[in-house]
């Protein structure tokens, strides 16, 4: 093991090694018209429509076909124009107004409008998710004064509202007289108003888009084509990459230790930006509405049997930060003198399961439960087979429930498992990326995507994460969540494996990949491939 783990750290010296001649390197070139970027989308997607599933690979295709308002910079993640040409907030913080860009039209020949915007945050994408869901609830309403202007008025100050835009806007002209519209047929038509159009989707084989020569923004984008390939296994993909069939590796289109190797091929390029805005973490979900999980020391001794740091260096070949709490170390929120650290310690989690009642049987067993892999590929089932082997060391049975991407969906949003493996985006401010994922919910989440799909529930986190959703003051916000990050790190309704560290890796001919704090998943209007 401590060779392997040499072995890795050798290679993320490479790798930083690579980065720095990349980033050394970025001598300005005049782009060039033409050709197609061949990518890779593991797995497959359920919809190529994010305004229906926000899941990676959905929105990895999906936003070069849907444009947003407004992007995010790299730098400082303040909005840049996109649909929306300019902004302002009023005095007392309960109104935006956005001036639409003029002469964009859907890529079915119909002009696009304020009431699109309308029909996409007041009804469309409220039905589907539930950050939207959330988001609705604090807006009083949307106003249309003309085509070209709406206008947003918030209930009481809501300061994350400015960086809750990087959502699809959809053709409200395709849903008159919809009333269900996650089963819509529109849904299947893939209509946006983006740099790329829908041309086909070979089932298990490949997605195509075209670009679309309307495009607002005139002389983009340059490439002709985007074919985003479906292929089975990781090591095929590493295959398809080496040979040149495809131009672009994101993270967990190859297995982690494979990334050094493919990056140290002549003409290949690694980047680890991109992912400014989003700010990943990985998770296992514990379901809290399990009698057994609801036991905070059970929760405990979970935590503590597994070792994270192993996950990080071994599983994830060292593309990971440790983490101990909800926020991302990337969020200006992040508070960690505040968060409980449960180390690795099997002992220590024995003993815990010991004072909760779990006292081992004849065989060892002191309960059972259920783990319901990310089905994303190896990277997640060996990182499965990690948490079946520490878990049972300290005497949890593990029973691993493999299922596709829409069974693993569903399961978590009824709560149909007791853990679950996922990695989130917690996003550029925790009212939209925090809140709902600890706020108390009842019922469940079926028919969204997201939510508190831990049935976590603390009244005080609930009343703490409202008022600092809604307090204008910058400073007294960072201390309202950091009175959170102290509670729920505490009480540890998941465990946090580590702050995800993505890479991308691409050709060198490949050029402006990445633009904005959203990196890949962004539309790719300005990437170009040279000659």
């Amino acid at each position: 093991m401590l060779k392997f783990l040499s072995r890795i750290r050798a290679l993320r010296i490479v790798i930083g090694a690579l980065l720095g001649l990349a980033m050394a390197s970025g001598a300005a070139v005049a782009a060039e018209k033409g050709g197609v970027l061949n990518l890779i989308v593991q797995p497959e997607p359920i919809s190529l429509n994010p305004g229906i599933n926000r899941l990676g690979p959905a929105t990895f295709v999906g936003y070069k076909i849907y444009d947003t308002l407004v992007a995010y910079d790299q730098k400082d993640l303040s909005p840049q124009p996109r649909l929306a040409t300019s902004w302002n907030v009023s005095s007392d913080g309960l109104t935006y107004t956005f001036k639409l860009r003029e002469g964009v039209t859907w890529h079915d020949g119909q002009p696009f409008t304020s009431k699109d915007v309308a029909f996409s945050f007041g009804e469309y994408l409220p039905a589907q998710h539930a950050r939207s869901r959330d988001l609705r609830a604090e807006i009083d309403r949307i106003e249309t004064p003309d085509d070209l202007t709406v206008v947003f008025v918030f209930k009481s100050p809501y300061p994350a509202f400015i960086r809750s835009l990087n959502v699809p806007i959809e053709p409200a002209h395709k849903y008159v007289g919809v009333t269900d519209f996650r089963n819509a047929p529109a849904n299947a038509e893939f209509i946006g108003t983006g740099p790329f159009k829908f041309a086909e989707w070979k089932k298990g084989s490949l997605i195509r888009l075209v670009r679309n020569e309307s495009y607002w923004d005139k002389g983009k984008p340059y490439l002709d084509e985007i074919v985003f390939q479906v292929i089975p296994d990781a090591n095929s993909r590493a295959i398809a990459f080496e040979t040149g069939n495809v131009d672009v590796l994101r993270a967990g289109d190859v297995e982690s230790f494979d990334v050094a190797r493919l990056a140290a091929l002549d003409g290949v390029k690694i980047r680890e930006d991109g992912w400014e805005y989003l700010q990943p973490v990985g998770y296992i979900h514990l379901n809290n509405r399990n009698p057994v999980l609801s036991n905070i020391k059970v929760r405990q001794a979970i935590t503590q049997a597994i070792d994270r740091d192993f996950i990080i260096n071994t599983i994830f070949a060292g593309f990971g930060k440790p983490i101990n709490g909800p926020f991302s170390s990337q969020s200006i929120f992040k508070d960690t003198a505040v968060e409980t650290v449960y180390p690795y310690d099997p002992q220590r989690a024995a003993q815990l399961l010991d004072e909760a009642g779990f006292k081992p049987d004849t065989n060892g067993i002191r309960f059972e439960v259920r783990l319901v892999p990310l089905p994303y590929g190896e990277l997640w089932s060996r990182q499965a087979e990690y948490l079946r082997e520490a878990l049972g060391a300290v005497g949890i049975k593990v029973d691993i429930v493999s299922t596709d991407v829409a069974g693993w969906a569903k399961r978590l949003t009824t709560f149909d498992y007791d853990l679950a493996q996922n990695f989130v985006y917690t996003t550029a401010d925790p009212a939209i990326g925090i809140s709902y994922g600890y706020k108390t919910v009842t019922g469940d989440n079926a028919g969204t995507t997201g939510g508190n799909v831990n049935g976590y529930s603390n009244r005080e986190v609930d009343a703490l994460l409202d008022q600092a959703a809604h307090e204008p003051d910058q400073d007294k916000r960072k201390q309202l969540y950091s009175k959170v990050q102290q509670i729920i790190s505490r009480e540890v309704p998941l465990v946090w494996t580590h702050d995800i560290v993505f890479p991308t890796l691409h050709r060198a001919k490949v050029h402006d990949l990445i633009v904005s704090a959203l990196g890949t998943d962004d539309n790719f209007a300005s990437a170009w491939i040279e000659k």
